[in-house]
């Protein structure tokens, strides 16, 4: 609205300037040609007039016309530098936003990146720990077979001492020790 009113202002007074100076401007004298047949004086004078018509036509813009193409660039000018104004200011909001988000953005990665970190790190720990487990129950299932090997043994003993038969056997080529008959059943034949 204001930028309409300097425009109309603007206008309003150029035209001004030029109406002042349009009526006191100093007309140049006509140049007189001489012609080698002297024609009648009327068909000079309409001539002349004729030409004054075709003259003011033909010139250049005046300066009113000058002022109000003028006027009009400037118009749309001053539209566009205000377009152009909007788009810089809405282009500088964007740009902030997105510059807020890279700094969340930039912390949630930080972040992840760490969790991960400590992840691999207990993962590791975790797959360490297990591998040492199963050595320990590996090597505790030796130590339990000797001790039910041992046990049985024992109780073969007391059998021994108590008076059963004991017949020595290995079952499916492993070394199963000796194998106890029971008291209450007699061996049947195979």
């Amino acid at each position: 609205m204001k930028t309409q009113r300097k425009t109309i202002l603007l206008l309003l007074s150029l035209i001004l300037i030029s109406l002042l100076l349009s009526c006191s401007s100093v007309r140049k004298p006509m140049q007189i040609a001489f012609q080698p047949k002297p024609e009648p004086v009327e068909k000079q004078q309409n001539a002349s007039v004729a030409n004054r018509f075709q003259e003011s036509a033909s010139q250049n813009p005046t300066v009113v016309e000058s002022a109000i193409e003028l006027s009009k660039k400037h118009l749309e000018l001053s539209e566009e530098a205000s377009v152009l104004r909007q788009q810089n200011k809405e282009l500088i909001v964007q740009n902030k936003q997105l510059g807020d988000k890279i700094v969340a953005l930039d912390a949630q990665l930080k972040q992840a990146q760490k969790e991960l970190n400590e992840a691999n790190i207990l993962l590791i720990e975790m797959r360490v720990e297990l591998n040492n487990w199963k050595v320990d129950i590996l090597g505790f299932r030796d130590e339990m077979r000797d001790a039910e090997k041992a046990q049985l043994e024992a109780l073969l003993k007391i059998l021994k001492a108590l008076g059963g038969e004991v017949k020595v056997e290995t079952a499916r080529g492993k070394d199963a020790g000796p194998t106890v008959a029971s008291l209450s059943k007699p061996d049947e034949p195979k």
